[in-house]
């Protein structure tokens, strides 16, 4: 493979229908290392997360064939390391990867680390100073994190593997009543006497998903405004992160991925949740509720009516994404996790 080091804006932009192309097949196809998902993540560096970094994309190519991109950037790491980092890392994506086909992923890193290795990379730049790569939110079943290991050894560097975080996930058998019974008894009544005890409300309720594009900017504002009402999101959503979700709602419309639904309780906005839908799969990026609304659980019935339209639609898996919530575990969700690799030269 030949290797090339991407370090200017005009760069990356010219790369996109090659990058989405090369997605379309790679190994881990998740939103968020689609171009556009990147590029917007780029632009605030990942909502004010790393003011302090350069980009460092690099690519694999074969006979002028893109095969590999490590889409990487430089930064002093959580421990103030000089690092390579994955774009999107680390609090507002929830899967990242290296991006290339699974039968080529051995070989694309050993020529990735060799080439990071290489005198001349990043030459009259902060780039020679690298010492770690700190792979952040790696699936578990990940090709790539599966073959650092072995890759990290040939090179003499030593690889560690750190547990994050669990991301539950459901399969959806397509029937609600089917997903219903294959879920704890006790929490099944649960569900079922929320869902009614709304319905049977002298108030009026509604629940929809945002179609209108023309509202979509005061949709995003208020969903926004819901997320805030938790004291921990409220501090989360700093100027430069309320501008990254921003960017992120109206980049997921614009590739018609987006699910942003709302759960209303006289008129008023009560819960909200924002997916993603890719690749026949609901991802739950975020939510939030109207605490003023609390007695009313708004936040389980919404919950509880996107998995019944998930199973109408027939969509195949329900992805909570990271974090352990007990609530996830509740309507089903099965164990996974994402990881961090950690190589040192």
């Amino acid at each position: 493979m030949d290797y090339s080091l991407i370090t200017s804006l005009e760069e990356f932009d010219r790369m996109k229908d090659e990058w989405n192309a090369l997605h379309e097949v790679s190994a881990i196809r998740v939103p968020f290392l689609k171009f556009e998902y990147m590029r917007i993540w780029w632009q605030t560096r990942g909502g004010g997360e790393w003011p302090q970094s350069t980009l460092a994309l690099v690519t694999g190519r074969k006979n002028g064939q893109l095969v590999g991109i490590a889409p990487l950037f430089f930064s002093l790491n959580r421990d103030q390391i000089p690092s390579l980092l994955l774009i999107g890392s680390i609090e507002v994506s929830d899967y990242l990867d290296v991006i290339a086909r699974e039968a080529d992923i051995s070989e694309f890193l050993e020529g990735l680390f060799a080439f990071l290795n290489a005198p001349g990379f990043g030459s009259g730049s902060e780039l020679t100073t690298w010492q770690v790569l700190d792979w952040y939110n790696l699936l578990d079943s990940s090709p790539t994190l599966a073959a650092l290991p072995e890759t990290a050894r040939r090179m003499g560097w030593t690889f560690q593997e750190e547990v994050l975080q669990h991301s539950p996930y459901i399969r959806l058998p397509g029937d609600w009543e089917t997903y219903l019974a294959g879920i704890d008894k006790k929490q099944r009544h649960e569900i079922r006497r929320k869902m009614r005890r709304i319905e049977e409300s002298q108030v009026p309720v509604r629940w929809y998903i945002v179609d209108d594009l023309a509202s979509l900017d005061q949709e995003a504002q208020a969903f926004l405004a819901l997320m805030a009402q938790d004291g921990d999101k409220s501090r989360f959503l700093t100027p430069p992160m309320k501008e990254h979700m921003f960017n992120v709602i109206h980049c997921a419309s614009d590739q018609d991925c987006l699910q942003l639904a709302f759960l209303e309780v006289n008129g008023e906005k009560a819960a909200g949740y924002l997916s993603f839908i890719y690749l026949n799969r609901v991802w739950v990026y975020n939510s939030g509720i109207d605490l003023q609304y609390q007695e009313y659980s708004p936040g389980w019935v919404l919950l509880s009516y996107l998995l019944k339209f998930a199973n109408e639609k027939h969509i195949e898996e329900f992805d909570f994404m990271r974090g352990d919530e007990d609530y996830k575990y509740k309507f089903g969700g099965v164990d996974r996790f994402v990881k961090r690799a950690i190589i040192r030269r």
